[in-house]
């Protein structure tokens, strides 16, 4: 995973060498990103850069990728899965110059339409495809947006894009996010018969709608199966790696999968021996705090060679404000479990890996969160479960990719494969509901994903009840941020909160405190509206509090906030 910035439109007397010169400056704002190589490319209609985290092909597979003939140029930001079974599937020959896995997307570009290549493209991405010879750009980013990507037009009406916010926010005032799902085709010639600027969605799924899953089971075989495929996929790596190990259900699945086949190298088809046989995992958490210790016993039981690392909340407060500006939103339960996640991809990245895989994207597949315990139906869990999956690019994405990759960790998610989304989302939201299983009462969240793992894990961590990874890390680290700025932030201030911030005003002073860090980094509209707003309960749609009349009164993104479920889900066991 990299970064990557793009100018687009250039015109006939526009200084070249000054946009350049430019661009390579508001490029090297996301350098921790790619810090082992960067490259340019320009001519009369394109300027790219890319700064390069090398994971495939370390030595030979530096950006921009050009075709041999020179005329299609490409910069990506991220990981193509299944590019081996891409290449094979070519119906024309391709002279590729590298051993990258992105370097697939320009053969596909030459033989396909984008909506029909970019649905065969397994993996996460952000990309901007240039193709000199018809004067044509491509910019797409991946089905759910686990790689970051905004876009915008500088004063001189060019079309400008890049990974991160901070480097479009000096010369766009327009800068926004680039959705995910989406791709955006334009030729600076549209009389020659290219495409004219337009922004088309590629990626709709017949699963959005509950009547196309309503009445559908899954064995718990093929549950488990598609979820190794996509562990093992994502194992593909020429660089050390370890995984993420909160203790939880998620984190601990995917350790328990890695676990199975990191001893062989996938890229060989499992025929030799890993580079690195040893499967690392990390956990970070104040001093005894939950998850360090659940974290000890799943990493016990898998073999793993566990490094799990304290903070204090001194460490953590100091470090907020790099923070915001690193994930670049003011959302408060998105900064409060973004926090630890950066102190701990500092200490993974000083210990030499430059990969980990990471347990997001289960909780918005099976409905993990808590507040799902009030459901009404298996249409309204199911409608809340695509809600949750459309908004992963504003949360839990954006905090795993960029906190890890403000040190230059590259965080993959198995959970959201696209091809495991597909088989776990094809199923009847009844048999993901509490109480209402079809083989029987669930005694917990997630239990189908629970039972169809039965045996790889110890039975405490495999029933363990749902943390968010911010109570996780240790309840005295939420209960001292809202300290923190209850000292800070005045009465009156919160108060007069909607005259200064008339975007999405904040409504608590933990907010309020964030909010002006926020605007520090990026003032203004635009970058505001970057950011969603809404009441919450534990991570809910504003839509979900509709569910139970008491959300209403205690809103907040804490877990704790189902105070009654949490607490009756405790002693919860198998039996």
């Amino acid at each position: 995973m990299c970064s990557i910035f793009g100018i687009f439109g250039l015109q006939p007397g526009d200084d070249i060498q000054a946009l350049r010169r430019q661009s390579l400056e508001l490029s090297q704002k996301q350098r921790h990103r790619g810090p082992d190589w960067s490259g340019v490319y320009h001519d009369d209609g394109a300027i790219l850069v890319h700064e390069r985290l090398a994971i495939v092909d370390p030595a030979g597979g530096s950006q921009p990728l050009r075709s041999a003939d020179g005329e299609l140029v490409l910069a990506v930001n991220g990981e193509i899965y299944n590019h081996r079974e891409l290449k094979a599937e070519l119906a024309q020959d391709y002279a590729f110059q590298t051993g990258s896995d992105c370097e697939v997307i320009n053969a596909l570009y030459r033989e396909d339409e984008p909506a029909s290549f970019l649905n065969r493209l397994n993996g996460i991405f952000a990309f901007a495809l240039w193709d000199k010879a018809k004067g044509r750009a491509l910019i797409a980013r991946d089905p759910i947006g686990v790689c970051p990507l905004y876009w915008g037009h500088d004063r001189e009406g060019r079309l400008c894009v890049a990974s991160e916010m901070k480097a479009l926010a000096p010369i766009c005032a327009d800068v926004a996010q680039f959705p995910p799902g989406h791709y955006y085709e334009f030729s600076t010639d549209a009389e020659d018969g290219g495409p004219r600027p337009a922004l088309r969605k590629y990626y709709d799924t017949a699963w959005r709608d509950y009547a196309a899953v309503e009445g559908v089971q899954l064995a718990k075989d093929e549950l488990r199966e598609a979820f190794e495929r996509a562990v093992h996929r994502q194992l593909m790596t020429d660089v050390p790696y370890g995984v993420l190990l909160s203790g939880g259900l998620d984190s601990s699945l995917v350790a328990a999968v890695a676990a199975r086949y990191a001893r062989h190298r996938i890229e060989d088809n499992d025929t030799t021996e890993a580079w690195w046989p040893r499967l690392h995992s990390f956990a970070i958490g104040l001093e005894g705090s939950p998850d360090l210790a659940a974290a000890e016993i799943a990493a016990k039981a898998l073999g793993t060679v566990h490094h799990g690392f304290t903070y204090t909340f001194q460490e953590g407060l100091d470090a907020i404000p790099e923070v915001i500006r690193h994930i670049e939103t003011y959302d408060v339960t998105t900064i409060r479990a973004s926090t630890p996640m950066y102190l701990l991809a500092r200490r993974i990245k000083a210990m030499g890996v430059k990969m980990v895989l990471s347990g997001e994207g289960s909780d918005e597949i099976f409905g993990g969160y808590l507040y799902f315990h009030k459901a009404p139906n298996a249409r309204e869990f199911h409608e809340e479960l695509v809600r949750k999956l459309d908004a992963l690019h504003n949360y839990d994405c954006l905090r795993a990719n960029k906190s890890m990759m403000a040190w230059g960790v590259e965080p993959r998610v198995p959970f959201l494969d696209v091809e495991f989304l597909d088989v776990a989302m094809k199923m009847d939201a009844l048999h993901k509901m509490i109480d209402k299983g079809s083989a029987g009462a669930q005694r917990m969240e997630k239990g189908v994903l629970r039972e169809a793992f039965d045996g790889y894990l110890p039975e405490s961590i495999l029933w363990r009840q749902k943390e968010q990874f911010s109570d996780g890390v240790g309840y005295g680290w939420i209960d001292g941020l809202k300290a923190h700025a209850e000292a800070q932030v005045s009465d009156r201030e919160l108060a007069a909160a909607d005259k200064r911030f008339p975007v999405n005003p904040p409504q608590t002073k933990e907010a309020y405190f964030y909010r002006t860090l926020f605007e520090q980094h990026y003032p203004g509209q635009a970058c505001a509206e970057t950011v969603p707003g809404g009441k919450s309960i534990a991570c809910s749609s504003p839509a979900a509090i509709a569910w139970d009349a008491s959300f209403a009164k205690m809103a907040d993104p804490s877990g704790r906030a189902v105070a009654g479920v949490h607490a009756a889900a405790l002693d919860a066991s198998p039996s």
